[in-house]
């Protein structure tokens, strides 16, 4: 068996102690040896990183122009809670820590999600779903409109 794949998402900053503030504020870590004053290595779990690189670090590793998400979404960036008290507590953190609404709370009963922009625009989603859907019940669970 091959070994699983790590993903590392790399994101551009313009406050690199601002976003590492942020982001501590709700609850991540970063791996020290891997942060310095142009990136810090924010850990997600074992299997995956989100690499907050200073702007012009950032751009060390692109031909093409940085996108400024405060004016356009490049991504949308999705993390999952355990429960739905959990996406909240994370979500109620974010906008708690100066980040904003991205778009109003989803809620479908077997999956809960709400959104926020970090500090630098960049769109973050938390979501839960039962593990009834997790185990692939979820289409039969989607409320079909009248």
């Amino acid at each position: 068996m091959s070994q699983p794949r790590m993903l590392f998402v790399n994101l551009p900053v313009r406050d690199l102690e601002a976003a590492k503030a942020f982001f501590t504020a709700l609850d991540f870590a970063f791996d020290p040896k891997f942060t310095d004053a142009n990136c810090a290595c924010m850990v997600l779990n074992d299997q995956a990183y989100v690499m907050l690189l200073a702007e012009q670090r950032f751009a060390d590793f692109t031909t093409r122009p940085t996108v400024d998400a405060r004016e356009a979404t490049e991504s949308i960036l999705c993390v999952s809670a355990g429960d739905r008290a959990g996406v909240d507590t994370l979500a109620d953190a974010a906008l708690a820590a100066g980040g904003t609404q991205a778009s109003p709370p989803m809620d479908h009963g077997f999956m809960f999600g709400r959104s926020f922009h970090d500090l630098d625009g960049h769109h973050w989603e938390v979501m839960w779903m039962s593990p009834e859907a997790v185990d692939g019940c979820a289409a039969d669970m989607v409320e079909q409109p009248a």
